[in-house]
């Protein structure tokens, strides 16, 4: 049996973690009862240490002790708090016993300092400060569970609403199409609306005051089906009226600029409302139209599902928090042997917290709305979407991990000791080996290292309960796990080794060289075409996720920048090398150099030198248009400060590659000054922003209050360690006199640095993300809703 605490601490929610019953202090409450009913007598000792100040004292409490072991009459506590019940049944007595055995050990871990002075208190003192704090706790889990509930309700009212309004719009939208297709008519009287000011926000307005009978009972319709769901818009002395006196109606669909076309036609409207200045003017509007109503209806399904994992949410904590108190309180009843937790069990059942059963219904209620509205009536479609099942961990994956790291280790033996008896790496082969082999496998090997460190990640996140899913806004049954990156990174190693193995034994015998060499651009075309292959095998879901993020990066910032987003581009950053090796693959293969050997046409060439500039900037590029384009939606100055890392690190490196070509004491000194001030910009960041550490009036000292490591040691060594990784670009001003074996070696060496460095930063920034998330208790992601009112003037 799994001791309750562990269970406790494995199931609670780690974002609302300290609205939990603290259910280990209040175990060592109990173990201090324990320890007040042991008499402390004189002759239980054969220690003498002389007479003490304490001696006074001892006889006082032996008394005690005495009295109350020969059945002293023991005060009672509050009322609520000393009625005496029964046991409780047979099976209940027996599992508590197995669970207090199998908790010794913990209880010898949670030592409680004892002294003397321990035992100058009675055990109905201990019971008093036991009942004080349980109340204390109770209290806790009552208000914070009244907080939620209140802000649950509220979000289920107004997704009523919402609902209601887009049924309403729905319903007016199809009379429009039938009664079109009726007439025969080639327009209608919806149609897409201009945007109005306000960012990313779509405004629709009926301002024609020249309409025919039929049109106007429409707009009607549509006035009437607002003003039944509390947009009132009759008794607004802003907004003009039409002929008839009906007023002009404003209606604001807020659809988030995600795309690049609502982003485009985000700042169009807002430049052109501020260059205008001036109320539209009159003409025939329509007012909605259909692409609008499905983004509108897309919202609101999405904050029903975020809604009603908010209340299965809220159901478990109310739920663990119960089974907490009646474990502990079982814990004194056998402590102290007194039933008082029959009573007090009664006045905890009372409590909010588990007497309401508002969130039940509010779940029932959005079930069934759900099941009605989005799934076309279908119960078990509708609970894919509400209750999504993980899947359950396999072991043929722990094999496969195993068994492609076996065949990896064996295959790359082979390839070392191949490769010395071929004399591959000699001057004679060194040259046109290193040109067509290593950019190809070396950019296969920084990859599978990322991958790696990646499964490392999701390892220690899931092992220190990090929520990275909900962080990142992964579906659970879709995410991908530790033992899943692990299976992926060995399986791409032991083919890209495979393929060098195959690839060094027939350039060792009498197969024409160019041919051979056709084998890296086979292997290159074979993994490009595994990722965007539309069949579900090999993680599907993950892959177009990998190329939907990948999208959004390199078309910043006409996307919104998501937290999945930016992480992928500060992975980037760290992945120059490999995209310089693409680079390199890419123009050996489209120039036909693998034909002839005549490798200048991808070194010398103008546009190849040029391209390089380019690709060293993209990633710092993307990421400071993700920052440029979180400064306009969040109007944050942090993020300018942050879009000043990334250019800063773009001079730098472009700097470096200057000075590669260019050996002079100028650039030199050029790089010195630029990669100095990009280094302590980025370790500023890397501490204060991005780990949330070096703060000065905090418990931990230069850290941070909240750690979720317990040594803080290790925090210490991560800064020396990130530090001394940031750094490594001095090896770019020390140039070596070495051979190409050495130098491509170096160089790979380096790299792989950077990619360690970056998966050793993940861990620290997710946990201050997480941290965040805890402090502000946010456990469910909070989704814009479509529908509001807004003035016709804007």
């Amino acid at each position: 049996m799994v001791k309750f605490s562990k269970e406790l601490e494995a199931q609670l929610i780690p974002e609302w973690k300290d609205a939990f019953v603290n259910y280990r202090q209040l175990k060592k409450h109990v173990k201090r009862i324990k320890l007040a009913r042991k008499p402390m007598r004189v002759s239980d000792t054969n220690y003498d240490f002389g007479r003490s100040i304490f001696d006074p004292v001892r006889g006082v409490v032996n008394r005690i002790y005495s009295k109350l072991n020969n059945g002293g009459q023991k005060p009672e506590i509050a009322q609520a708090k000393n009625e005496v019940s029964g046991r409780e049944d047979g099976d209940e007595d027996e599992e508590e016993g197995d669970e207090d055995e199998e908790e010794g050990d913990e209880d010898e871990e949670e030592q409680v300092y004892e002294n003397e002075l321990v035992h100058l208190f009675s055990e109905e003192d201990e019971i008093k400060a036991f009942f004080q704090r349980l109340d204390d706790e109770v209290n806790k889990v009552n208000e914070f569970y009244k907080t939620k509930e209140k802000d649950f309700l509220e979000r289920g009212d107004t997704l009523n609403k919402q609902l209601q309004i887009l049924l309403d719009l729905k319903r007016v939208l199809a009379d429009r199409r039938r009664k079109n297709l009726a007439a025969n008519m080639g327009s209608g009287f919806f149609s897409r609306s201009n945007s109005s000011s306000g960012r990313n926000s779509d405004y629709s307005e009926s301002q024609s005051e020249y309409c025919d009978s039929p049109i106007e009972s429409q707009r009607e319709d549509v006035i009437a089906a607002l003003e039944k769901n509390g947009i009132n818009f009759v008794n607004s002395a802003t907004r003009g009226k039409t002929k008839k006196g009906k007023p002009k109606m404003a209606m604001r669909i807020d659809i988030p600029a995600t795309t690049p076309t609502r982003t485009i036609s985000a700042v169009t409207s807002m430049l052109w409302e501020d260059l205008v200045n001036h109320p539209k003017k009159e003409g025939g509007g329509e007012f909605i139209n259909r692409k609008r109503i499905q983004c509108a209806e897309k919202m609101i399904r999405g904050a029903f599902v975020e809604l009603y994992r908010g209340l299965g949410l809220l159901k478990t904590y109310s739920s663990l928090n119960m089974m907490a108190f009646t474990k502990i309180l079982k814990k004194l009843d056998k402590v102290s042997n007194r039933q008082a937790s029959a009573s007090y069990l009664k006045e905890v059942k009372r409590s909010h917290f588990i007497s309401s059963d508002k969130v039940v219904r509010l779940m029932d209620e959005v079930e069934s709305l759900f099941t009605q509205h989005f799934a076309n009536k279908d119960r078990k479609k509708a609970m894919k979407f509400l209750r999504p099942q993980q899947l359950k961990n396999s072991h043929m994956v722990t094999f496969l991990v195993g068994l492609f790291t076996g065949c990896f280790v064996t295959l790359f033996s082979v390839y070392g000791i191949l490769a010395h008896l071929s004399g591959m790496f000699t001057s004679r082969s060194e040259a046109a080996y290193m040109e067509t082999v290593y950019p190809i496998f070396s950019m296969f090997a920084l990859l599978s290292l990322h991958l790696f460190m990646y499964g490392c990640n999701l390892l220690m996140w899931k092992s220190t309960r990090i929520n990275y899913n909900f962080i990142f806004e992964f579906q659970p049954n879709t995410a991908l796990k530790y033992r899943d990156a692990f299976l992926i990174c060995t399986s791409l190693m032991t083919a890209v080794v495979a393929a060098m193995v195959i690839h060094l034994i027939l350039l060792s015998s009498d197969f024409s060289p160019h041919r051979v060499d056709m084998i890296p651009g086979i292997l290159l075309l074979f993994f490009i075409g595994l990722l965007i292959c539309p069949l579900n095998i090999f993680y599907r879901p993950t892959r177009y996720c990998f190329i939907r993020v990948i999208r959004n990066i390199v078309c910043s910032p006409f996307y919104k920048v998501l937290m999945v987003d930016f992480f992928m581009a500060d992975q980037l950053t760290s992945q120059i090398p490999l995209l310089r090796h693409l680079e390199s693959a890419s123009c050996y293969f489209l120039a036909g150099s693998f034909k002839t050997h005549n490798y200048e046409t991808c070194k010398s060439a103008k546009l190849y030198r040029e391209l390089a500039y380019v690709i060293s900037f993209a990633p710092y590029y993307w990421r400071a248009m993700q920052c440029a384009r979180r400064w306009f939606d969040e109007c944050n100055t942090d993020h300018l400060a942050n879009l000043g890392k990334y250019v800063s690190a773009m001079v730098a490196a472009g700097a470096r590659l200057t000075y590669a070509r260019q050996p002079t004491q100028l650039w030199m000194v050029i790089v010195l000054l630029t990669s100095l001030v990009a280094t302590v910009y980025q370790l500023y960041w890397d501490f204060v922003k991005d780990w949330g550490l070096f703060k000065p009036k905090s418990k931990n000292p230069w850290l941070r209050d909240d750690l979720i490591l317990k040594n803080k040691s290790i925090y210490y060594v991560s800064i020396a360690l990130n530090f001394v990784l940031r750094v490594a670009w001095v090896e770019t001003v020390m140039r070596f006199n070495i051979g190409m074996f050495e130098s491509r070696l170096l160089e790979f060496f380096l790299a792989s640095l950077e990619v360690i460095r970056r998966g050793h930063w993940n861990f620290y920034r997710l946990e201050n993300e997480h941290l965040n998330n805890v402090g502000k208790f946010r456990a469910v992601k909070t989704v814009p809703l479509p529908f509001r009112e807004t003035d016709s003037d804007g």
